[in-house]
């Protein structure tokens, strides 16, 4: 059911059209078809946009719109939607928005009432999770961490215990040290997937412990270019994590004897474990 603002039928629509990340073949019909009939394209760099804009005759006139761009630019698109022009809005590649620009202009045309619609398409770090192997239940896109080493370390350390499948973008120059940065403070043997150069001659899908990962990465300096997304699988729900070895031997011995939910409870009181953790042990222990 729509909730369409009235003004929004007298303003035009801001479109928010995603392009390829890499494969041309990968430009949706109903991207080209938008590009093509709206009255300009906000492009985050219009030199990069025009080999896409060429190669499907799109002749539409674009303007440049980043992150950067002063409120004046943002108000001269707002005012030629309300006038009734309609706009859209592209990125480098991918979706727009997902760190990429195009915030700003979102949320202002929402707030003048004006109507915004999504024109799905590619998107880097939705590529990489399906292919990943990782957990896609649950995820947390983070973006791309900080660049400076100690700020990197301390966003890695806030994150530490996060159970959801983490997802980072990250510069070529500084993927080996962001996965050394990882192996340090996750742990060497937290699984990482690199995806690089996803959709193109040289796409890399490589997965392994952590520590193996910086290795690997060091040993070829090819490794080391191209557009990276990293993806790190999350923390251990606390219950998975291994015991003790007084705490598992305590387990075992009482549950010779004695329920599940009796042993654990028992031992918690002896060992000074939590009970539920004690309790998923010995459930898993039969898995």
């Amino acid at each position: 059911m729509s909730h369409t603002n009235p003004a929004a039928s007298e303003s035009g629509t801001l479109y928010i059209v995603a392009t390829p990340i890499g494969n041309l073949a990968d430009m949706v019909p109903r991207a080209v078809e938008t590009l093509q009939t709206v009255a300009v394209i906000a492009a985050e760099d219009t030199r990069h946009s025009s080999r896409l804009l060429s190669h499907f005759d799109i002749r539409t006139p674009a303007q440049a719109y980043h992150d950067h761009s002063d409120e004046q630019r943002t108000a001269t698109l707002i005012q030629r939607l309300l006038q009734g022009d309609s706009v859209a809005l592209i990125s480098d590649a991918g979706t727009p928005l997902i760190s990429d620009p195009g915030y700003r202009l979102v949320r202002e045309a929402r707030l003048q009432g004006i109507n915004v619609v999504p024109v799905p398409g590619a998107c880097a770090m939705v590529a990489a999770l399906c292919a990943s192997g990782l957990p896609s239940d649950r995820f947390a896109f983070e973006g791309f961490l900080p660049a400076k080493p100690l700020a990197r370390q301390k966003a890695l350390e806030l994150l530490q215990q996060e159970p959801r499948t983490l997802i980072f973008y990250e510069a070529p120059h500084r993927v080996l040290e962001c996965v050394q940065d990882i192996a340090s403070i996750m742990g060497a043997d937290r699984e990482v997937v690199m995806a690089r150069e996803l959709t193109k001659t040289f796409e890399t899908i490589k997965s392994a412990p952590a520590a193996e990962l910086a290795a690997w990465i060091a040993a070829d300096s090819n490794q080391s270019r191209g557009e990276i997304v990293l993806l790190v699988h999350g923390a251990p729900h606390r219950a998975e994590q291994a015991l003790d070895a007084e705490a598992e031997r305590t387990m075992r011995i009482l549950l010779e004897e004695l329920p599940v939910k009796q042993a654990a409870a028992l031992a918690a009181k002896l060992t000074g474990a939590r009970k539920n953790v004690l309790y998923q042990w010995a459930l898993d222990l039969d898995k």
